[in-house]
C-alpha cells in the first residue's frame, strides 16, 4: 500500500500501522519487544491484529495467531475493494493494493485444521496442574507421577498413559503378608511413596479433573504426532512468513485449556530455541488473543514464571503480543515488558470502567498534545492511540491514529475455502492421523501380564529399554528363581557393556529416535512446562 508522492508501504526495516498527525511505525529490529492490543468489543482490534501480521509475513517474519471468532481466517484470501475500505484509504492518501497471505490453519480437535497434539510429557505437571485446577497438595502427587515415570521409563503421551500411571502409584488395598496376592505394582507403589504421601483420595480428586479434562476435548489434544514448533517457523516460496491460525472458536469454551495450551507453546519456545540476541527482525511472533485468561486466578508461582518468560523469550528472537479488553488485564510485571502499544476504544459507564480509562492512559508516554484518558473514549471505530518503541528501545509519545486498511480479506473464509487451503498445506499428512505408540500404558499392562522387566530395573528410561531388550535375549530380566551359570555371565556381561556405551549414545538416541522415546530424554530435568527456567 502506498501514495503517489509519498510511499507509507511496509520496509525492510518497518511496518506502517496508521497516520495521523504522525506516521505510525512499527520498527521490526524492536518487535521483538512484545506488544499489547487494546479496547473493548468491536473497536478494531482485530484489523490491529490483522495489519500487524500482514507486516510481519511481508518482512519474512512467521506469525502465530489465535483466531477467537473466525474473522482473522480472512487473510488468507485476497482483499476486496469494498467501499469503506477505498474511503478509509482515501482518507489516508492510501493506494489500496489487494493482496493475501500464506496460511495454515491448526485446530486442537482436528475440525478446521490440522490437529495439534502434545505429549503428557512435554506438557508437565506445573502446566497440566494448571489446566486441572489442582490444588497445592494435588500438584504435589502430580509431581511425584512424574518423578516415578521418568525413574522407570515410563513414557507419558496420552491420557490413559497418566491415567493407568495414577492408579499404579495409588495405595493397594487388601490383604498383607504372605497370603497377599502378588502386587506388579509394588515396587511403583514404593518409589512413589519414598516421596512423600501419596493417598487414594487425592488421586481419586485428580483422575476426576482428568475426567472434566477429557470431556471438554482434552483426549484428543495429549498424543502423537506431537507438533514440531519449527514446522511454525516457515516462510512460503516468495519469502513471506507463514500465519499460523489457531481456530479457536470451540477452544474457548474451555478457557483453561486454551490459556494453557498457548502458554505450553510459550514455553516450548523458549526451551527449544537458541539464543539470538538483538537481530534486524524476529524469528517468530506469537499473537495471544483473550490475554485475561491466561492470568485470571492464577497463582503467584505461575504468574512469575509468565514475567520470566516473557523477559526472556525476546533474546531467543520472539516477539510476544497480547490482546484483551484492558491493560488492567495483564499483571503489572508481564505489562513492563510490552513495549509497543496500540489503544482503541473503551467506554467508561461505570466508576469501575472509569478507573480503567485512567489505567491505560498512564500506560502510555504522555503527549503535551493529548488528554490520553478523553480521547481514549472519543475514539471512533479504527482509530487507536499507539506508541511504538523508537531508536534506543524508548517509547514514542502517544498519538492518535487511524489504523491503515488491511489488504487481505476483512472476514472470516467459507468452509470449502478453508479446506482448499488445507489440502494445499505444507504439513498436510504430518499430523492428521493420530499414532499410538508403545508407552506408559502398555508398559503397565505388560507387567500386570508378567511380561515386563521389574521396576527398578537396571535404569529407567531409554538405558531400562536397552537393558530389557538386551535382558530378554540373554533371559537376565528374570524376576524370580535362580539364575543359571550362563545368565550370570550374560548378566555381567550386559551390565559391563551397557554401563560403557550409553554414555556415548544416550545424546545421540534423543537427537535421532523420534516419537514418545526421543522426545522423553532429558524431560526429567527440562520439561516443556516452563523447564528451561527450572534450570535458572
Amino acid at each position: 500500500m502506498a501514495t503517489s508522492d509519498n510511499k507509507m508501504a511496509d520496509t525492510d526495516e518497518k511496518i506502517f500501522i496508521g497516520k495521523g498527525d504522525e506516521t505510525a511505525w512499527l520498527t521490526l529490529a524492536l518487535a521483538n519487544r512484545h506488544g499489547l492490543v487494546t479496547g473493548a468489543t468491536g473497536t478494531g482490534k482485530t484489523v490491529s491484529l490483522q495489519i500487524m501480521a500482514e507486516g510481519f509475513a511481508r518482512a519474512g517474519v512467521p506469525v502465530f495467531a489465535a483466531d477467537i471468532k473466525g474473522d482473522l481466517s480472512g487473510i488468507a484470501e485476497v482483499g476486496e475493494a469494498k467501499d469503506f475500505i477505498l474511503k478509509r484509504a482515501k482518507e489516508m492518501g492510501l493506494d489500496f493494493q489487494p493482496d493475501q497471505f500464506s496460511t495454515v490453519f491448526w485446530d486442537v480437535f482436528g475440525e478446521q485444521g490440522h490437529p495439534v497434539r502434545a505429549t503428557v510429557t512435554e506438557m508437565g505437571p506445573l502446566l497440566l496442574s494448571r489446566m486441572l485446577d489442582l490444588n497445592d497438595v494435588q500438584e504435589g502427587v502430580l509431581n511425584v507421577a512424574f518423578r516415578v515415570a521418568d525413574e522407570n521409563g515410563l513414557t507419558l503421551i496420552d491420557m490413559k498413559d497418566l491415567r493407568s500411571l495414577l492408579d499404579a502409584i495409588a495405595p493397594a488395598g487388601g490383604k498383607k503378608g504372605p497370603d497377599a496376592e502378588f502386587d506388579p505394582y509394588e515396587e511403583i507403589r514404593k518409589a512413589a511413596q519414598s516421596y512423600g504421601n501419596v493417598s487414594k483420595a487425592t488421586i481419586g480428586t485428580i483422575q476426576r479433573q482428568l475426567l472434566v479434562l477429557e470431556n471438554q476435548g482434552g483426549t484428543k489434544f495429549f498424543g502423537e504426532p506431537a507438533l514440531l514448533l519449527k514446522d511454525f517457523m516457515k516462510a512460503d516460496s516468495d519469502g513471506r512468513g507463514m500465519i499460523n491460525i489457531l481456530v479457536a472458536d470451540k477452544l474457548m469454551q474451555s478457557p483453561r485449556l486454551y490459556a494453557t495450551f498457548l502458554l505450553w507453546m510459550l514455553s516450548e519456545l523458549f526451551e527449544e530455541l537458541p539464543e539470538a540476541g538483538d537481530l534486524a527482525k524476529p524469528k517468530l511472533v506469537f499473537f495471544f488473543d483473550e490475554a485475561h485468561l491466561l492470568f485470571n486466578d492464577a497463582p503467584k508461582a505461575l504468574l512469575d514464571k509468565i514475567e520470566q518468560v516473557v523477559r526472556l523469550i525476546r533474546s531467543k528472537g520472539v516477539g510476544v503480543y497480547f490482546v484483551t479488553q484492558n491493560p488492567i488485564d495483564v499483571p503489572d510485571k508481564v505489562l513492563a515488558q510490552l513495549g509497543n502499544r496500540v489503544q482503541h476504544a473503551l467506554r467508561a459507564f461505570t466508576p469501575r470502567d472509569q478507573k480503567a480509562v485512567n489505567a491505560a492512559a498512564q500506560t502510555f508516554r504522555p503527549n503535551p498534545k493529548l488528554d490520553t484518558a478523553r480521547v481514549i473514549m472519543e475514539l471512533g471505530k479504527g482509530e487507536a492511540l499507539v506508541s511504538f518503541l523508537e531508536g534506543g528501545g524508548t517509547p514514542t509519545m502517544v498519538e492518535r491514529v487511524m489504523i491503515r486498511p488491511p489488504t487481505a480479506r476483512i472476514g472470516p473464509v467459507t468452509p470449502e475455502e478453508r479446506k482448499a487451503i488445507m489440502n494445499k498445506s505444507p504439513v498436510k499428512g504430518k499430523y492428521d492421523t493420530a499414532v499410538d505408540a508403545e508407552s506408559a500404558y502398555e508398559m503397565l499392562q505388560k507387567r500386570v501380564a508378567g511380561t515386563a522387566a521389574p521396576a527398578n530395573g537396571e535404569g529407567g528410561g531409554i538405558l531400562g529399554q536397552i537393558g530389557s531388550i538386551v535382558g530378554t535375549i540373554f533371559g537376565t530380566n528374570v524376576k524370580r528363581g535362580r539364575l543359571s551359570t550362563g545368565q550370570v555371565i550374560a548378566r555381567d556381561v550386559t551390565r559391563s557393556v551397557t554401563n560403557k556405551v550409553v554414555g556415548g549414545i544416550v545424546a545421540d538416541l534423543g537427537k535421532s529416535v523420534g516419537g514418545s522415546l526421543g522426545s522423553s530424554v532429558g524431560r526429567a530435568l527440562v520439561r516443556g512446562a516452563l523447564g528451561g527456567l527450572l534450570r535458572r
